[in-house]
C-alpha cells in the first residue's frame, strides 16, 4: 500500500484518513498472518496512531509506547513500510519499539508499566537542555494496573514536567483487565465520576474520546495538545481490541498473539492446566495465580473449575509473588504461572518473601530459554542464572512434557519453594517418577566425554551430537541434568569421564555450566569443563532455532569440540 508522507497525512481529508486506516489494517493483518505477531492490540490502535501522527510532529515530538506491542501502525508511518514484511524475522524489524531501528522510536519497551516513567525522564531532559517538544506516553488500561505506573504518577507533581499520558482503554491486557483501577475506569466511562483521582496526581483529565472514531480522536488530541502547554494531561481514550475484523473483535484474547500461518504446536501450558485441575480435585489447598495471563499460561480450565481458587491480579508480578508467599504462610499451596521474562520483575519478592521464609510456592516458568520473535525483552535466558543463587529454592528443568507432569505431581507435597522452567512447545514423553535433585543417565559409555544437558531443547541437541559422534566411532555419555538446585552431587562425583560438556538454554554466566564447574573446582577434581549456552549478549528477535545456533547452542560447534578432543588422542 502507499504510505502517505507527513505532509500528505496532515492535509488528508477525513474520508481519506478513514480509507487510509482500512488499508493499514489490511497490511497489518496480511503481515501478521505470515510472520506472526500481536494482532488484536494493533488493529485496535490504528485510528489513534494515525491521528497522533497527524496532530504531532514525530520524531521531533516523542512518543513512548507502553509494552510496545501495539506499535505496528507507528512503524508503517515512520519509514519502515518497505521492511514491514520482515516483521519479527532475524535481521528484520522488531515487533516492539527499538531506538536502534529508527529515530521515531525514542525509547525501547517490551514490559508493561514503564512508559510514564520514561516520558517523565525525557521531559526532564528536554527542560534541562532548554528544548521544546511534546512528550507522550501511550499506555493501555491493562498496563495501567502495574505498580510502576503509580510510582511514576507520584512524581508528576514533584518533577513539574509537561507530559501527555494517553490511556488507551479497551478493557483488556492479554486477558480482560481486572482490579480496582479497572472498576474506577468503568465508572468514569459510565458517569464521569472519580476523575479527581487523576487530578490529585497533578494531571488535567480529558476524556472520554472514541479512539476508533477519526473525527473524535483528532479533536481530542488537538485539545490535549493545547492543554499540554500549561501542564501534564491525561487523555482517556476508548478503543476496541481487534477493531475492524469481527473474528478478532470477538476473540481478542485468542488473537492477541498470533503464530505464523500453518504453525503447529504442543504447549507445556496445556499440561499445566490439566495437571493443576487434577491435583486440585484431590487437594483443597491448591490455588493458582497469574499476572494477567490466564489463557496464555494454560490456567483457564483451572479458573473455570475452581473460580474461588484462581487469582488473576493483573500486570502486577511483584504483588503476585507476595500474594503467593502469604497464602503459603497460611497453609495453602500456591502455583504461580508466569513467563520467564516477566519473572525477572519479581526477583526481590522471590528472594525475601518466598525463599527466605521457606514457603512452598511453586513457580511454573513458561517461555524459558530463547523464546524467539518478540526479541530482547521477551527472551527467557536469565532465569537459571538469577534463580541459581537463591537459598532454599529447588530449580527443576524437565526433559519433556511427561517429565513436567511428574514434577508437578511431585510438587504437590513438596514443602519448600520450587521453580520449574520450560519452553513454550515440547513433546509429551512417557511419565516416570522422579527424585528431587537426581539427574537421569540416558546413555552410559566408557568414553572420555559426558554431555550434561538441561531441558528438552538442549537434550535434543545433545542427542544429535551423540549420534553424529557415534557415526565417527566416538561414544559419548548423555545425562539429563534436570535439577540445577540441588545438583546431583553423587552422580557428578561418580563420573569417570575427564571431559564434561554442559548444555543449557540460558545465559552462560551463572547457570548450569557455572554451577558444575564450581562444584568440581571446590573439590579439586581434575575435570575439563566446556560450557555451551547463550552468549553474553541480549538476544534479538528471530526463530528460536536460528537464535540458539547463532548465540552458542549449535550441534556442529559442540561436535567440533568433541572432534578436537579425540584428535588429540
Amino acid at each position: 500500500m502507499k504510505i502517505l508522507t507527513d505532509r500528505e497525512l496532515k492535509e488528508a481529508s477525513l474520508s481519506q484518513l478513514n480509507e487510509y486506516c482500512e488499508g493499514l489494517r489490511e497490511e497489518i493483518l496480511r503481515t501478521v498472518s505470515r510472520c506472526g505477531g500481536h494482532l488484536s492490540s494493533n488493529l485496535g490502535a490504528v485510528e489513534l496512531t494515525v491521528a497522533l501522527h497527524r496532530v504531532f510532529d514525530f520524531p521531533r515530538d516523542k512518543i513512548v509506547f507502553d509494552v510496545g506491542h501495539q506499535c505496528y501502525t507507528h512503524k508503517l508511518l515512520s519509514g519502515r513500510a518497505e521492511m514491514f514484511h520482515t516483521l519479527r524475522k532475524r535481521g528484520g524489524i522488531s515487533g516492539f519499539p527499538k531506538r536502534e531501528e529508527s529515530e521515531y522510536d525514542c525509547y525501547n519497551t517490551g514490559h508493561a508499566g514503564t512508559a510514564i516513567s520514561a516520558a517523565l525522564g525525557i521531559a526532564e531532559a528536554r527542560d534541562l537542555k532548554g528544548e521544546d517538544y511534546n512528550v507522550i506516553a501511550l499506555i493501555g488500561d491493562g498496563a495501567f494496573n502495574n505498580g510502576l505506573v503509580y510510582e511514576a504518577l507520584n512524581s508528576v507533581k514533584i518533577l513539574h514536567s509537561r507530559v501527555l499520558i494517553i490511556l488507551n482503554d479497551n478493557g483488556m491486557s492479554i486477558s480482560p483487565t481486572v482490579g480496582g483501577m479497572h472498576e474506577i475506569l468503568e465508572e468514569v466511562k459510565t458517569d464521569g465520576s472519580d476523575v479527581r483521582v487523576f487530578e490529585r496526581f497533578g494531571l488535567r483529565y480529558s476524556g472520554i474520546a472514541d479512539g476508533n472514531n477519526m473525527e473524535e480522536i483528532l479533536g481530542a488530541l488537538e485539545s490535549a495538545k493545547q492543554m499540554l502547554k500549561t501542564g501534564s494531561v491525561l487523555l482517556h481514550v476508548t478503543t476496541k481490541k481487534g477493531c475492524g475484523y469481527p473474528f478478532s473483535e470477538n476473540a481478542p484474547m485468542e488473537t492477541h498473539g498470533v503464530s505464523p500461518a500453518g504453525a503447529e504446536k504442543k504447549e507445556y501450558s496445556a499440561a499445566l492446566g490439566e495437571e493443576l485441575v487434577a491435583l486440585a480435585e484431590k487437594d483443597e489447598r491448591i490455588v493458582a495465580v497469574t499476572a494477567a495471563m490466564t489463557d496464555s499460561l494454560g490456567l483457564r480450565p483451572f479458573f473455570e473449575r475452581f473460580p474461588g481458587r484462581g487469582f488473576d491480579v493483573g500486570i502486577c508480578e511483584e504483588h503476585a509473588a507476595v500474594l503467593c508467599a502469604s497464602m503459603a504462610a497460611e497453609g495453602l499451596k500456591p502455583y504461580y504461572a508466569i513467563y520467564s521474562t516477566f519473572l525477572q520483575r519479581a526477583f526481590d519478592e522471590i528472594v525475601l518473601d518466598v525463599c527466605a521464609q521457606k514457603l512452598p510456592v511453586t513457580f511454573c516458568i513458561d517461555r524459558a530459554g530463547v523464546s524467539g520473535a518478540d526479541g530482547e525483552t521477551h527472551q527467557g535466558v536469565f532465569d537459571l542464572s538469577f534463580l541459581a543463587m537463591i537459598p532454599n529454592l529447588t530449580v527443576a528443568i524437565p526433559k519433556d512434557i511427561g517429565e513436567f507432569r511428574a514434577m508437578l505431581r511431585k510438587s504437590a507435597d513438596y514443602p519448600m519453594p520450587l521453580a520449574i522452567r520450560y519452553p513454550r512447545e515440547g513433546t509429551e514423553g512417557p511419565f516416570s517418577d522422579i527424585e528431587i535433585g537426581k539427574f537421569e543417565v540416558l546413555h552410559s559409555t566408557m568414553s572420555d566425554i559426558v554431555l550434561l544437558a538441561a531441558g528438552e531443547r538442549c537434550l535434543k541437541i545433545a542427542e544429535e551430537v551423540r549420534l553424529k559422534a557415534l557415526e565417527k566411532g566416538w561414544e559419548l555419555s548423555l545425562v539429563n541434568a534436570r535439577f540445577l538446585r540441588p545438583l546431583d552431587e553423587e552422580l557428578l562425583l561418580s563420573l569417570r569421564q575427564k571431559y564434561i560438556f554442559t548444555l543449557e538454554d540460558n545465559a552462560l554466566i551463572g547457570g548450569l555450566g557455572d554451577a558444575v564447574a564450581r562444584f568440581y573446582r571446590t573439590r579439586g577434581a581434575e575435570k575439563t569443563i566446556k560450557n555451551f549456552g547463550i552468549a553474553d549478549a541480549f538476544v534479538p528477535h528471530g526463530k528460536p532455532c536460528e537464535l540458539m545456533r547463532e548465540f552458542g547452542l549449535d550441534a556442529e560447534k559442540i561436535l567440533k569440540a568433541v572432534e578436537e578432543i579425540y584428535a588429540r588422542g
